[in-house]
């Protein structure tokens, strides 16, 4: 089990969704927020901080219904969702989110941060801020980054060591083209899928494996159906918290300054339990039954450099070197 209280964090959320009154005059907003990964998962977590942060903010003006486990849709039907304005709020990865704003690939290169720090540098500074204010023009505010994780491989027939090890497995990855770039040069055959329905495909083996962070991996049960977990650290994946422009118009001035600040927040605090369960995690996956194998990094770093040939031209070489440029 995760710690640091999920328990105590569930009854939180929804204490403060029940929650409708307050103080303040304008109009009241109860905030539907889709995600794809389960209540108790860090993303789950780092929304009912930000659900409790912004009704105290917004003297109770502004509610936070969170939806999980796709029930607004996938990742690519949440951005257009909150895009078209039929969604008020999603947080996802940033997987699919070059398909609709090209430059947010960057993220999605292999092993271009070599830690969490230099990963929020980037998130928090000038390259994060350039590519969420491009989202203004499609109708959507990015209220900011929180975190995804480091991403590590799973399958259901060997045990992986070096990218050779992954010939001819049938992989799911993000609807992502660098994600799936890469595992193709890692001999892999990857499949992109939405994460709704990977349990099931790895379970009937429609697929072999499969990559996500630890905490997703175990949240969404994926350890009870593959024996393999390989710690190849392959993407740091990022989240990004939207809000329909259409609905952050509408709001007073108080009310909006409420939900940066909520966000803000919320966001660091996020993190911060991302990184603490993380460990945790990989633990309660190992006495799951499932083989938790360290591997050594260089060899698939190597075998990633092909995607930055590949994609050379394609991802903003300016931009790549802003964040190899951080310390």
């Amino acid at each position: 089990m995760l710690r640091k209280g999920l328990t105590v964090m569930c009854l939180l959320v929804f204490a403060s969704l029940a929650f409708a009154g307050g103080a303040g005059a304008g109009e009241r907003f109860d905030l539907q927020v889709g995600i794809t990964l389960t209540l108790d998962s860090h993303y789950g977590m780092g929304l009912a901080e930000f659900a409790r942060l912004v009704n105290e903010y917004s003297n109770g003006t502004i509610t936070v219904t969170i939806q999980p486990n796709s029930l607004l849709g996938s990742e690519r039907d949440l951005v257009e969702s909150v895009s078209m304005g039929t969604v008020a709020m999603a947080l996802i990865s940033t997987g699919p989110i070059p398909n609709f704003f090209p430059d947010f690939a960057v993220f999605d290169l292999p092993y271009l941060f070599p830690s969490a720090e230099i990963a929020y540098k980037a998130l928090d500074g000038e390259v994060g801020a350039e590519l969420l204010n491009q989202m203004a023009a499609q109708g959507i505010l990015g209220l900011g980054f929180f975190e995804n994780g480091i991403r590590h491989v799973t399958n259901n027939v060997r045990e992986i060591v070096t990218p050779a090890d992954l010939a001819g497995l049938r992989i799911r990855t993000m609807e992502n083209e660098i994600h799936m770039n890469t595992y193709r040069h890692f001999g892999a055959s990857p499949t992109p899928m939405a994460m709704g329905e990977v349990f099931m495909a790895l379970q009937q083996g429609v697929v072999d494996g499969q990559e996500n962070p630890a905490i997703n991996i175990l949240t969404s049960r994926l350890n009870e159906v593959q024996r393999y977990m390989s710690l190849t650290g392959t993407f740091y994946s990022p989240a990004v918290l939207m809000l329909s422009k259409a609905f952050f118009d509408r709001m007073s001035e108080e009310q909006q300054a409420a939900v940066r600040r909520a966000a803000d927040e919320a966001k660091h605090w996020q993190r911060r339990f991302s990184q603490e369960n993380t460990a945790q995690a990989i633990a309660d996956i190992r006495a799951s039954g499932t083989l938790v194998t360290e591997v050594d990094l260089d060899a698939w770093i190597e075998a990633s450099q092909a995607t930055y040939r590949d994609f050379e031209g394609r991802v903003r070489q300016d931009l790549i070197e802003k964040i190899r440029a951080l310390k």
